[in-house]
């Protein structure tokens, strides 16, 4: 009796030792995800190549048209979900025995291209690039996509943001096929390919479509991870709402030499508002921005948990010191900003005049957070310009207001969606936490909200479900900029990520 008794410790010890090493599981896991991630390679080239600027909608069909065939030869069933531009895409795939349901978020617009900026012949011809001696980048041969580099990166529109985790997904889903891997959850996929327009018909789609999109959680696969580039979850998004401030001059643009000293100055008078809706530690003065933010305890440690190195923050940013907000990176996200996003009078550079200009105006947005409300924001910002003496139109004065108000501002505004925010101990944020420690064999830094907005809070709102973001990409991928890209370790990882999603039970 004693050596069968012996056998069976044996056995129990090595099953204790299999179970609480994650190493020793991860090296088949790490060459599993290597293996698909490379293979889809190819895949993620196709998608970088079509055109997707959402203000070309003959474009975003044949994006649409893609995904229908992709994610249905993977057994998903399609379904547009039609609005008065572009269609949002509902893949759906439902597994034996599941009792939840889990919608993920993808993107697939992206931002407008200025071709003569980019350092290749198209953004929608996607390249390989990698260092040279000159710490340089140079074009490397696309053949063998296991040869690449993890520090070598795809430099297309959209690698990062956000076709790069597209493919990952669908990478990660062949993965898991090929090992009879088999979520315990029904997965449900909304694509958005009008994101970077601010998803305007997002909330109408969602109100008329709730049971459709009903889930018992969202997962956004979107944005990059922590500047350390360690596997990241983020609870939360700042909301976003715009506002267009114009001030105006003569009625024409006019000589400065004849007119120099009599005629008010535009530009002068812009500058001057808009310095008045900031002090000199860049913190907003308009009495009650800031009200019902309070970073207590518990928040200020969470906030404290994220590894961020403020050093190498100002010198990546090159500046000597940060906008007092906040006390650090991650408290200055948690409070609404006012940004000026660009401003434009007259003419400079190679066009420069001599003039004193009609008008000049500025772009501002404001992001938004959970305690504050969007539509009195705005009415803050419009009632402190009024108090500064203007008077304030939705549109451009007549000839009869300019001679009566000494001083006129056209002001219009737009809400685009709210802020969002997940408990970290919601079931959602302890299932993603467990996944990709799984994956990965360490615990996820988790971020209590990302300074960017994503159009997510119609979801969360409306359909009642918490909200998570699980972001893959490299931090500097350019985003919104020429010559975004996508670093080849970061794909890679991205669908280990998601391998690991699917396989976590939930």
């Amino acid at each position: 009796m004693r050596k069968p008794i012996r056998t069976l410790f044996i056995l129990f010890l090595l099953s204790l030792i299999s179970f609480y090493c994650p190493a020793q599981r991860d090296g088949d896991f790490d060459a599993l995800a290597k293996t698909y991630a490379d293979a889809s390679l190819p895949l993620l080239k196709e998608l970088l190549s079509i055109p997707n600027d959402a203000f070309y909608p003959e474009d975003i069909e044949q994006n649409v048209l893609w995904c229908e065939k992709e994610f249905g030869s993977r057994g998903f069933s399609t379904q547009r979900i039609n609005t008065t531009h572009a269609p949002l895409l509902l893949a759906e795939r439902k597994h034996p025995k599941a009792k939840k349901t889990v919608l993920i978020y993808l993107q697939l617009d992206g931002q407008p291209v200025d071709s003569t900026q980019w350092f290749q012949e198209s953004p929608y011809k996607p390249v390989v690039k990698r260092k040279n001696k000159n710490n340089e980048w140079e074009e490397a041969i696309w053949d063998s996509a296991s040869s690449m580099n993890d520090e070598w990166r795809i430099f297309a529109r959209s690698a990062s943001d956000a076709k790069g985790p597209v493919v990952m997904f669908l990478a990660a889903l062949d993965a898991a096929a090929s090992k009879n891997i088999v979520p315990n959850y029904n997965i449900k996929v909304v694509m958005d390919f009008e994101e970077e327009l601010g998803s305007p018909r997002l909330p109408d789609a969602v109100t008329q479509n709730a049971q459709l999109l009903s889930a018992d959680m969202l997962i956004i696969f979107d944005g990059p991870r922590h500047i350390s580039n360690k596997p990241t979850l983020t609870f939360g998004a700042r909301g976003i709402a715009t506002v267009t401030l114009t001030t105006y001059g003569p009625v024409v643009s006019q000589h400065s030499g004849h007119f120099g000293n009599y005629a008010p100055n535009p530009a002068l008078r812009l500058s001057k508002l808009l310095a008045s809706m900031k002090d000199d530690d860049s913190r907003v003065t308009i009495s009650g921005f800031y009200d019902g933010i309070n970073i207590d305890t518990e928040t200020a440690q969470i906030l404290r948990n994220v590894p961020d190195n403020e050093e190498e923050i100002k010198k990546r940013l090159q500046i000597v010191t940060p906008d007092k907000v906040g006390d650090s990176y991650q408290e200055a996200i948690q409070y609404p900003s006012l940004n000026i996003r660009g401003m434009q009078s007259g003419w400079i550079n190679e066009k420069v005049r001599t003039i004193i200009p009609g008008w000049a105006r500025a772009e501002l947005d404001v992001r938004l957070v959970l305690e504050s409300n969007p539509e009195r924001l705005i009415q803050l910002i419009k009632g402190h310009i009024v108090d500064q003496g203007y008077y304030v139109t939705a549109l451009e004065p007549t000839e009869e207001e300019r001679l009566t108000h000494d001083k006129i501002a056209t002001f219009t505004s737009e809400i685009s969606y709210q802020s969002f925010r997940t408990d970290f101990d919601s079931e959602v944020g302890k299932w993603l936490t467990s996944a990709l420690k799984n994956g990965f064999g360490e615990d996820p830094i988790r971020i209590r909200m990302s300074g960017g907005s994503i159009p997510i809070s119609p979801f969360v709102s409306t359909l009642g479900i918490p909200a998570v973001t699980v972001p893959t990409v490299n931090r500097d991928n350019n985003q919104h900029s020429p010559n975004e890209n996508l670093r080849i370790g970061n794909y890679r990882d991205g669908v280990k990520t998601m391998i690991a999603i699917l396989k976590e039970k939930l």
